[in-house]
């Protein structure tokens, strides 16, 4: 008897792993994009900090504006950096006891539609650009 009642259950629920999985690839595949994204973005930010803070380094020992520039384009590896990043050097070769200022902003794509569900979600509007922002302020000698 308990082998018919495990035979009926059997033959009743033969599609039912895979509505589940249906339903659940996608919420699993958009947390794992997500935590991809999330990833290159804080690589992206680190870059970014890291090259404001080398330009600043360079633009301590007098260097021009353009070596300045070059050694941002040259510590950050990110993809189209040159399409994506402003550098802005102030003060490049001034006056010792002043300072110079390297701002660095890069525009980072997000790759998972991220933007339309956190609007969706929170009503907040957030663009499939961030952008990453850095500043290094250092103390010509």
């Amino acid at each position: 008897m308990l082998k018919l009642i495990r035979a009926r259950r059997k033959n009743g629920e033969k599609g039912q792993a895979l509505v589940e999985f249906t339903f659940l690839i996608p919420i699993f595949l958009l947390l794992l994009f997500a935590i991809i994204d999330f990833g290159m973005g804080f690589y992206s930010w680190i870059s970014v900090t890291n090259g404001a803070r080398e330009g600043a380094r360079l633009g301590v020992v007098l260097a021009t504006e353009q070596q300045i520039k070059d050694q941002v384009y040259l510590a950050v590896s990110l993809p189209n950096e040159s399409t994506k990043m402003t550098v802005t050097v102030t003060n490049a070769q001034g006056q010792p006891g002043e300072s110079v200022v390297v701002k660095v902003d890069y525009d980072y794509d997000l790759i998972t539609p991220l933007a339309g569900i956190v609007s969706f979600v929170s009503g907040n509007t957030l663009g499939p650009t961030l952008t990453f922002s850095s500043t290094a302020d250092m103390r010509l000698e």
